[in-house]
């Protein structure tokens, strides 16, 4: 089985949306690009890391539109891993996919996307795509969250765990915070929550 390990910038309050400019969200959302001020020599290395592995995208239409539009024209030596992945995009209409190596998933997005974790190939990467990741946190095919937690409150827009989340324990496997505040974190999904009580008895 592949993984798919999602990637997410978040702020305080646990969104999501527009984190790398106000041209990201194309609406009415009023603090695109909170997480622009806060990047340093550990968040770059960790960025690199995630990089630098073999790996392919799955992506949502808004985010794919989004790369396709910088990343073909964006400096080789930066550029070259998300040029070189194939991207697989989940979109309800047929639009045409220019950016090389960019493959349509056909039908049902949870089951194309359980048919890619079932072939062979890299890691399954999940960059944005806000829309896309709750159908994926649905039907259960996350294998791993990455979140990088930035110490900004927006007070509202789309956030990675929506309404309608499948309650889920998860174990922190890797952490670390950066000169700027900004919390990495690690996690993968280990089944369901075990709860208690603090009553005395």
């Amino acid at each position: 089985m592949r993984k798919l390990i999602v990637t997410t910038f978040l702020t305080l309050d646990g969104v999501m949306q527009a984190p790398g400019g106000p041209e990201e969200d194309g609406g009415d959302f009023a603090h695109g690009g909170w997480s622009v001020n806060y990047w340093d020599e550990l968040m770059g290395q960790a960025m690199g890391q995630t990089m630098g592995v073999p790996f392919d995208l799955v992506l949502g239409r808004r985010t794919y539109d989004i790369f396709a539009a910088h990343w073909p024209n964006a400096p080789e030596e930066e550029a070259k891993p998300l040029n070189d992945a194939t991207k697989y995009v989940a979109s309800r209409s047929r639009p045409t996919l220019s950016w090389r190596n960019s493959v349509l998933i056909d039908g049902d997005a949870a089951e194309g996307v359980a048919a890619l974790k079932r072939a062979d190939g890299p890691e399954l990467q999940v960059h944005g795509s806000s829309d896309l990741l709750q159908t994926l946190l649905r039907h259960g095919l996350v294998d791993q969250f990455r979140t990088w937690t930035f110490p900004v409150l927006v007070g509202g827009g789309k956030r990675l765990f929506g309404d309608g989340t499948v309650p889920t324990a998860l174990k922190l496997v890797a952490n670390s915070v950066s000169t700027t505040g900004v919390v990495l974190s690690t996690y993968e999904p280990v089944g369901e929550i075990a709860t208690g009580t603090f009553a005395l008895e």
